[in-house]
Parts: C-alpha cells; sequence; structure tokens
C-alpha cells in the first residue's frame, strides 16, 4: 500500500467531482478564490513517481501553507473556494494542455522519472482525473454565479520557495498581474504603505513564465477582475503564520470596491482543447 505523506492526508478523498473540491459554493462575497496546488496527494495508481516521501513535502510537489491561507480567508470573506486535490507533479491545473511543464518530468533540479516517456493514453489519463474536472468545476461555478448577475473576482492563492535553484528570493509576498490592474494595484499599494513587507510586482513570477493559465482562462477571457497571490512558504509554514496572513489579506480585500461595470461578462466562455 502507498504510503502517503502526513501533510496529504488530511484533504484525500474529500471531493466534489474528480480530484477537486468546492468550498462554500454559494458564498456571498464578489471574490472567488482557486487554489490549483493545494495538496501533494498522489493516487495509488500512480504510486511514487520513482520520489521519496521527503520529495511530497516539498515546494514541488504542492504549494505548502496555501490552501489553509485560502480556506481561512473564503470563511472570513464568506466566499467561494475551488481547489485542486491532487499534486502539481502528477498534473499541473495552472498550465495550458500544450504546456511543455503540463507534466514535469523535471521540477526544479528534480527529476521525476515516473513522468518520463508517458504515452498519449497516460497523459489523456492524468488530464482526466484532475485538470479537467478542476476547470470544469471552476467553468460551471463562474457561469452559474454570472448567469445570477453576481459580481465575480477571481484570486488565485499560491506559495513560493524562498530559495529557488540557489537564488535566494526576498520577498515575503507577490501579487502577480498583466494589463488589468483592477485588483493587483490596490492590494500592491496597501501592503507597500504598510513598510512592513518587501512585496513583489509581477514578482517571484509574472504571467510571462506561463503561471497565470487558470485566470487567463476564466477570468481574462470575460472580461472579470483578477489577480493571484504568491506568499514565500516560510511565511506560512504553521497556523500562525497562515492565520496573519489570511487576516491580513482578507482585511485588504474588504477595503477593495470597483465600479458596478467590473464584474461584467462581456466574453464568451473559453473553448477546452484536446487532451491528445
Amino acid at each position: 500500500m502507498q504510503h502517503v505523506p502526513q501533510a496529504a492526508r488530511a484533504r484525500e478523498g474529500v471531493v466534489e467531482k474528480g480530484m477537486v473540491r468546492v468550498t462554500n459554493r454559494a458564498g456571498n462575497s464578489p471574490f472567488l478564490f482557486v487554489c490549483d496546488h493545494a495538496s501533494n496527494y498522489l493516487p495509488p495508481d500512480l504510486g511514487t513517481l520513482g520520489l521519496r516521501d521527503a520529495d511530497m513535502l516539498r515546494h514541488i510537489a504542492w504549494d505548502p501553507g496555501a490552501l489553509p491561507v485560502a480556506l481561512k480567508m473564503a470563511d472570513m470573506l464568506d466566499a467561494a473556494l475551488v481547489e485542486a486535490g491532487i499534486s502539481r507533479l502528477a498534473i499541473d491545473c495552472n498550465r495550458p494542455l500544450d504546456a511543455p511543464d503540463l507534466i514535469p518530468e523535471i521540477s526544479e533540479t528534480t527529476l521525476i522519472p515516473g513522468n518520463a516517456a508517458l504515452t498519449d493514453s497516460d497523459r489523456a489519463r492524468r488530464v482526466a482525473l484532475s485538470w479537467r474536472p478542476f476547470h470544469d468545476t471552476i467553468e460551471a461555478l463562474v457561469e452559474e454565479r454570472l448567469a445570477a448577475g453576481r459580481e465575480t473576482w477571481l484570486v488565485s492563492i499560491h506559495s513560493f520557495t524562498p530559495l529557488y535553484k540557489g537564488a535566494a528570493r526576498p520577498w515575503e509576498i507577490g501579487i502577480l498581474h498583466d494589463e488589468d490592474e483592477r485588483l493587483s494595484a490596490p492590494l500592491i499599494a496597501a501592503l507597500r504603505s504598510s513598510g512592513r513587507f518587501d512585496v513583489g510586482d509581477n514578482q517571484p513570477y509574472s504571467p510571462a513564465d506561463r503561471v497565470y493559465f487558470t485566470l487567463e482562462r476564466h477570468a481574462r477571457s470575460r472580461g472579470l477582475p483578477c489577480a493571484m497571490i504568491e506568499i514565500r512558504n516560510d511565511e506560512i509554514a504553521d497556523g500562525g503564520g497562515q492565520a496573519r496572513w489570511a487576516e491580513l489579506l482578507a482585511g485588504l480585500f474588504r477595503e477593495i470596491r470597483l465600479p458596478e461595470a467590473a464584474a461584467t461578462a462581456s466574453r464568451p466562455a473559453p473553448k477546452t482543447p484536446s487532451a491528445s
């Protein structure tokens, strides 16, 4: 029987459709949170992908601390949350189907033996296991909200490692965005005005790094406000840090006011490409 690292067990099997969970679906907030890399869980039929348990606790397998922060924020703001329930090493839900790192053969400097030489049918099974249920669930929830005339602002919650390929990352938090800065600009301004943090503006990543896919697919395609939150994972390594960041960000989100037209859907929903 496959050993599942302790960090994966808390959410294992608690799913709504496939490997995805929705919390507070009917939440009243305009915010809709998504957590693409919420879990380091691997289904038994995938084995360990040739990795050690210690590897599955690293950032290569998930975004440590991101889900607890997202859950707390969803509760504080009465917001809906969609989370992926499988490790990004099995398939990365925040990548398009044609991305070279959709199913990574190497992550940072670690080889992933179980992802090497996959057949088209192997890849299609991974897509059906997690990627498609995750995006179908977000799609349905966004369409449901818009059909009801509800404002919908998408925010994805992530964490990043303090050291990547030997380079230190000084930012405690980064806010990622493209040319739509309706959510990102007030967040960055508020965080910087406190004088407490080194705030990354499109750091440690930016949409040019192909990390903005979920928001591009479900928010930008419809003209909906969106932003991506990246918290350095040593800041949210325990319950105290998670609570502090959730309270801080929830407070900032409560202060954001957008024109009434900001959440108007004026574009068609995106088409899903083939898994092959």
